[in-house]
This record gives structure tokens, sequence and C-alpha cells, in this order.
């Protein structure tokens, strides 16, 4: 339908400019050979009030589209269920070693006897940790990463999905209060020698260290502060990751840029929706901009400029009559700001807008290291 209106747009605006085609072709009255046309044609190429009318047609056009897109991105999300089917339902089990378990699987376990069970991860990507993050999925269904330590047993597992399963019957979708009652006070600092990290007070998170584990909670504000996903870190890794930002690197920003992407298409299938496609051309967008962002110092949809998202991706000649763009900055990783994005509620239409069709994150680093975070959504 979006594609309809902007087609009769195109239609209706070459319409009324036609006469004045006509006449500078003078295709009225008398027939003219193909020679006659071509020549008109090959005239028009260097007349500088044709150039300038077909400019301002395409300009034209193209600002009804961003307002389509705009108005479009302010629909109401719905219930949109009918684009992904649910996949095969794991049969939770209560850990047997553990506090939590994701997937029946818990930390300690071997990659062998996981991968065994599962097959090869989807995808290895580093992290802030100095090591890999390995997503394993069914096209996003049932999706969690897991972390393996120097002796290939899991030492971090993460999911969004509902695969979390407790000795306290901690699930996804319990409530932060009942968490509390079950858990008690969480964190509100944390001691790596003799740093202390003092956690901010207004979060949307939960942080616990419990039997050589930390366990992060992350909840959803717009769904009652209930359990949307969880982090499990044995103490032995995260005491290891002795700086609040690691040393920036290549391998570091590609692996943080993937696993926004795997976060958000989990995320979606979640909520019934279909997944996005990755794309390398809008990923150039959007990593430009965190490296603008970056080395300037600032943090906006707007860059020093004055250009919108909408006039970025127009610059990089990417056709689009949807779009969107998320941004985030100074979060540990792509986990935190994910989860983030996922409680402002401008971002998360973004996230579950049902009609994008593709996503190219991109990161970059200031000179501190704090990664800055760009999502460009798009369908054309």
């Amino acid at each position: 339908m979006k594609r309809f209106f902007v087609l009769l747009i195109s239609i209706a605006l070459l319409y009324f400019s036609w006469p004045a085609i006509e006449q500078k072709l003078g295709l009225t009255g008398d027939n003219h050979s193909i020679k006659e046309i071509q020549s008109e044609i090959n005239s028009m190429k260097s007349d500088p009030k044709i150039i300038a009318a077909f400019n301002s047609l395409y300009d034209n056009v193209q600002q009804v589209v961003n307002q389509l897109a705009l108005h479009l991105n302010k629909q109401p999300l719905g219930n949109q269920t009918e684009e992904q089917s649910p996949g095969e339902k794991i049969n939770l089990k209560t850990p047997a070693e553990q506090l939590f378990s994701i997937h029946n699987i818990e930390l300690g376990e071997t990659k062998a006897k996981i991968e065994q069970q599962l097959g090869p991860a989807n995808r290895s990507s580093a992290n802030e940790y100095g090591t890999n993050w390995y997503a394993y999925h069914d096209h996003y269904r049932n999706f969690f990463m897991v972390m393996y330590d120097q002796n290939n047993k899991a030492a971090g597992l993460y999911t969004n999905q509902n695969l979390i399963a407790s000795k306290k019957g901690i699930k996804l979708g319990t409530s932060k209060e009942s968490v509390r009652k079950q858990l008690g006070e969480p964190l509100n600092r944390i001691q790596k020698g003799f740093m202390i990290y003092q956690l901010e007070k207004d979060r949307d998170y939960d942080v616990y260290l419990l039997n050589d584990v930390y366990i992060t909670i992350f909840y959803d504000k717009h769904e009652g502060n209930t359990i949307t996903a969880i982090q499990l870190i044995t103490k032995d890794m995260e005491q290891g990751k002795t700086e609040l930002y690691p040393k920036a690197s290549a391998n570091l920003k590609q692996g943080l840029e993937y696993q926004l992407f795997d976060l958000t298409n989990a995320a979606r299938v979640e909520h019934g929706l279909s997944i996005l496609n990755w794309d390398q051309h809008v990923q150039e967008t959007a990593r430009k901009h965190s490296t603008d962002m970056a080395v300037h110092h600032y943090f906006d949809h707007t860059n020093l400029k004055g250009q919108s998202p909408f006039d970025r991706m127009k610059e990089d000649h990417i056709i689009f009559y949807l779009a969107g763009e998320n941004l985030a900055y100074g979060q540990f990783s792509s986990i935190f700001a994910h989860e983030g994005l996922m409680n402002s509620l401008g971002h998360r239409e973004n996230i579950l807008r049902k009609g994008y069709k593709y996503l190219g994150v991109g990161v970059a680093f200031n000179d501190q290291s704090q990664p800055y975070y760009t999502e460009n959504f798009y369908a054309k």
C-alpha cells in the first residue's frame, strides 16, 4: 500500500509536468522522427531550466516520501504475530547445579557438550571480555548466547527469550518485585581489585553476586517492570575484565555490530515479527555517523552539518520509503545498549516496527574507548 501511494504521487507530478515536457520536445502537431526526438532529448540534458525542473520534481517526490515515512513511523505497532511462526518450544527444566539455566544449559558446561546437543553456533563475535559470544538459534527462535573460558567451559550466558529457568521459579515475565523477594536487594556497586564501580541509580536492571555468579536481570518497563532478559557471568570472568571499557579494536567493533543486529532480530521474533536482513550499504551510513559523533564529541540524530538520518541515507544513494534510526552511547556492551533501547519508547518502536526489512549497525569508539552505536532501519 505504501509503495502504491509513492507511485501515485510520482505519476501525478509527472502528469502535471508533462505539458511542459511535451512542448519542449515539440511532440504536439506533426510527428517527429526518432533522431529528431533524440536530438531534442540531448539538448534537454544541458538545459539548466530543464535540469532544475527535474531536480525540483525529484525533491518534491522525496519530501512526500519522507513525510509518508514519518507518518507511518507514528502508527501503532499492533498485534503483529503473523510474520514469524513459533519455533519448537523448549521443555525447560529446573537447574541441577546453578541457580539459573538458559535453554537448559548451566554455567560450567563444556562447549563440546553444548554443541553436541545443539550443533555449531550460528555466529561467533568478539565481546568486551576479550573473548567471544557464540550465538545459537533457529532463525532467531530459541535465541541465546554463550561465552566460553580458556577451558572451553561456559562462563557467560544470555537470552532475551523464554528460555530462563531457576530454582527460585524466576522466569521471563517475572516481576521485579518478585525477583527482589526471592533474591534480596541487588548490588549498588561492583568492586574489582582496588576499583569500585558505582551502578547508576535509575537503571532498568538488577545485578546480584550469588554463588560466584554475577546475575544481571533486565526489566521491561513497558511491560510492568517484568523480566525481559538475563545475563549470567562467572565471577572469575567478570573480575578478569579490569576496565569499564575495553581497548577499542576493529574486531571488537565488528563484534558489537553483529551482536546488536542479532539481539534486535531475537527481540523481533520474541514479539512475533519478521527477521530483518543485514544491509552492508546502510551499515556504512551507520558507521559513518557513529564515527562522526565519536570524533566530534556529540550525540544526536542530526549531525553537525544539519543532516537528518533521511538526508544521510539519501546522500549514500539508499532508496527507501520507510526508515528510522536508533542511537546509543556509552553502554558497556551491545547487550546493555539493546536493553536500554527497548526501554526507550521511540527506539523500541523502531526495533518492533513491522514494515522494516533491512538493518545496518555501525559502531565507533571515542578516545576513551566508549562505544557509539547507530542502527539504521529501512524498507524499499
